[in-house]
């Protein structure tokens, strides 16, 4: 072999050698790189969307602000919509006294009625979406039963169950099951059919299916209709009160209504905004422990 050829060999083998240490060395180094791009670029739009958050909680102060002006001036009758300082001074006197009571006997009210409609619901909705003669049977029932106003089961409720707290809950559990329901049947229907032959393969019975893969893979859809439930059934909630209660947030309406009090009546609705943002917050979160998060365009913007 001639020198030449013996050089050009050993400049190929440096060549390829030292190539592959580059890919070797820049490969790591192009993954940090977009690591380090991908933090750089989430930070940032955490703190954009924080600052949103702090405009957003300074909008209804400043709502507050021009009505205080409004009303502290005369624009505006104190018996038609009071001062926001009256209404804090109102809701500041009832947190030392029965506000609580009426919370809790509120919020009872709500945790049992979800609790019992959502159940039913996941059940019935989980069955339907995975048999189509049962949504064949019961959908056209379900849907008509769907469009019928809260207050045109109050009557029926009343008779049926009296005055006390059953009708009550049976209520708020009327107003909770639809959106569970529609939203389960609906995340049911979406599942992968792959999925479902898998678990068939695996020799999964019908109930081990819903249990194991269906319900598992719907879970998105079953939070978005258990967070619509919740508030619907709060405002199933109010309605109920307001036909018969000694007590609740409902209740509270009712007595400012009658007392003409309307700084009463903006204390309890208020307090009802308060109590559905908590409780939808924390089904939110729940959510995020449940599915975790997801790479949607919800979580990018």
């Amino acid at each position: 072999m001639s020198q030449a050829e013996l050089s050009r060999g050993l400049n190929a083998g440096l060549n390829r050698r030292g190539r592959a240490v580059l890919e070797l060395t820049t490969e790591p180094a192009t993954a940090m790189l977009a690591n380090e791009v991908e933090h750089v670029s989430k930070s940032r739009r955490r703190n954009d969307l924080l600052r949103w958050q702090a405009a957003g909680l300074l909008l209804p102060l400043g709502v507050f602000g021009i009505l205080e002006v409004v009303v502290q001036n005369g624009w505006i009758a104190r018996n038609l919509l009071p001062a926001p300082s009256d209404v804090f001074e109102s809701l500041w006197q009832l947190a030392g006294g029965d506000l609580w009571k009426h919370i809790g006997a509120s919020g009872l009210r709500v945790l049992a009625g979800f609790v019992l409609g959502a159940v039913l619901a996941i059940v019935l909705g989980a069955a339907v979406g995975f048999s189509r003669r049962l949504e064949a049977l019961l959908e056209p029932s379900f849907q008509g039963l769907r469009a019928i106003p809260s207050l045109a089961w109050v009557p029926l409720l009343l008779l049926w169950l009296g005055i006390d707290e059953s009708p009550k809950i049976a209520l708020i559990a009327i107003g909770a099951f639809f959106p569970v329901y529609v939203n389960v049947v609906s995340g049911v229907h979406n599942v992968d059919r792959r999925w479902v032959e898998l678990g068939k393969v695996y020799g999964f019975s019908r109930i081990g299916l819903v249990r194991r893969v269906i319900l598992p893979a719907s879970l998105p859809q079953l939070f978005t209709g258990l967070r619509s439930g919740l508030s619907l059934a709060w405002m199933f909630m109010v309605a109920a009160e307001l036909i018969a209660a000694s007590k609740g947030l409902g209740y509270l309406l009712t007595d400012g209504r009658e007392t003409s009090r309307p700084d009463l009546v903006l204390v309890a609705i208020l307090v009802l905004a308060i109590l559905g943002k908590l409780t939808d917050e924390a089904l939110r979160y729940l959510e995020i422990a449940c599915v975790g998060t997801r790479d949607t365009l919800g979580n990018t913007r």
